[in-house]
């Protein structure tokens, strides 16, 4: 039996700094999990087609200037992932046929809900990305996906959400502008990002070795939405399918990775006018019910490019992103938003793993909704913002991240971050807010 090297048996107190010696040992900084691999167990189950994770991702929020409430505070919110990926491939003997299970549970508070928005509103952007959709368990991920024609035609069933394959994004800064699926984050209502499912159906065929299209159909379902519902499987409660679209292409520039992505979603479900009643007129002036409307639809377009290597090393340099969607202006509150930023990884040659992140988004309320909240005021015969029976009116929000990540093992990044939110929520009235954040992603 191999003897493994005592400097392998480091403590976790000292992980940060130790030198990797043994991948295969607990808290050893080359090794993917911070468990290690259990005696080479988890290597030779990943080599027969079993692959587990258990990931853990923490976030802190404290408001240290501005925002609707000045009490200075902290927040802290997370999730715990547990994962299983299984290749049918290995296991069975299906050829090019994956099945992947992931449960989440989430808890804690945001510092924007009680400090950075004014509570009669709320807000549109996060500074903890990780909170939302119930302090809950929930099936995340049950689908089994394969490949057909030599790997051209790639086929998933099950129960996931539209952002995991349509309007990607990353989620390395803290900040829910520059997170994951944007469309999820403004039409929230109908497509389900992480960590909600939904049964689902995607179909992706490959042009060229650089380009796919693909086409979804998901069931639009709110109650899916429900804390106690987070393992739902019967389809009670659907009102419709959200079926989105997209073309995606991944070249190379001078060799460095790149991605653009441009896409539509449909739902047709019913939807209600963010103004009019069924009479055309004013909703807030009429005292009507907002009529309905037959369906709910918009576009997006995503761009990610490294355009620097620091000499033949392309997993270090400079990458620039941006993001855009633009919305129903008769049925969403959120009619378009924008986001852009940089990406530099391996920024010193003694932190080659670490990255810096920059980015600013704004967040645009639809002008119907605007009028909406005034005429509603109007007719209550508020005027005076601080009356707490008074509807503030939303316009704009621009937010702003900056974050530094702390490689401190292949198990472990740290990301500190400075935030500021200017009009959150897009009241502004409401001071312009500095947020202190802190993110913390593991893999046990």
């Amino acid at each position: 039996m191999l003897q493994l090297p005592k400097t392998c048996y480091i403590g976790v107190a000292l992980a940060a700094l130790a030198t990797p010696t043994c991948a295969s040992e607990m808290f050893a900084n080359d090794s993917p999990w911070m468990l290690g691999d259990w005696g080479g167990t988890r290597t030779r189950l990943l080599e027969q087609g079993y692959d587990f994770t258990l990931g853990y991702t923490g976030e802190m929020g404290s408001n240290l200037h501005g925002g609707y409430d000045h009490d200075r505070t902290a927040r802290y919110s997370d999730q715990f992932t547990f994962g299983s990926h299984l290749d049918l491939d290995k296991i069975l003997g299906w050829h090019d046929t994956k099945v992947q299970l992931t449960i989440t549970e989430r808890h804690g508070d945001n510092i924007s809900n009680d400090r950075i928005n004014d509570p009669r509103v709320g807000g549109f952007t996060s500074a903890q990305e990780v909170w939302g959709r119930g302090e809950t368990w929930r099936l995340t991920q049950m689908w089994i996906k394969q490949k057909y024609f030599d790997g051209a035609l790639d086929v998933k069933f099950g129960r996931f959400g539209e952002g995991e394959d349509f309007n990607s994004f990353p989620c390395d800064f803290q900040n829910l502008a520059f997170c994951g699926s944007q469309v999820g984050n403004w039409v929230g209502g109908i497509w389900y990002n992480w960590p909600v499912s939904q049964w689902a159906l995607r179909v992706r065929y490959n042009l060229s070795p650089t380009l796919y299209a693909q086409v979804g159909v998901f069931e639009q379902n709110p109650s899916n939405l429900e804390s106690g519902n987070g393992f739902k499987l019967s389809g009670s409660g659907t009102q419709g399918a959200v079926m989105p679209v997209e073309l995606v292409w991944s070249p190379r520039v001078k060799g460095l990775k790149g991605e653009y992505r441009a896409g539509y979603y449909y739902s047709n479900a019913k939807a209600h006018d963010v103004l009019k009643d069924s009479n055309g007129q004013p909703a807030a002036l009429s005292g009507g019910a907002y009529r309905s409307s037959s369906s709910k639809h918009g576009v997006w377009l995503g761009a990610q490019q490294q355009v620097t290597a620091l000499a033949s090393d392309h997993s270090r340099g400079l990458s620039l992103f941006a993001n855009a969607t633009m919305h129903d202006k008769k049925t969403n509150v959120i009619d378009n938003y924008v986001q852009a930023g940089l990406v530099f990884k391996g920024p010193f040659d003694a932190r080659a793993k670490d990255d810096i992140g920059f980015a600013l988004a704004r967040v645009h309320v639809n002008p119907g909704y605007r009028k909406n909240a005034r005429l509603a005021n109007q007719a209550a015969g508020l005027d005076d913002y601080d009356n707490p029976g008074f509807l503030p009116v939303q316009d704009t929000e621009y937010s702003a991240e900056l974050y530094y990540g702390i490689h401190v093992a292949n198990w472990l990044t740290v990301r500190p971050n400075l935030q500021y939110i200017r009009h959150p929520g897009g009241v502004s009235q409401v001071d312009g807010a500095l947020v202190g954040g802190l993110k913390i992603q593991s893999s046990f």
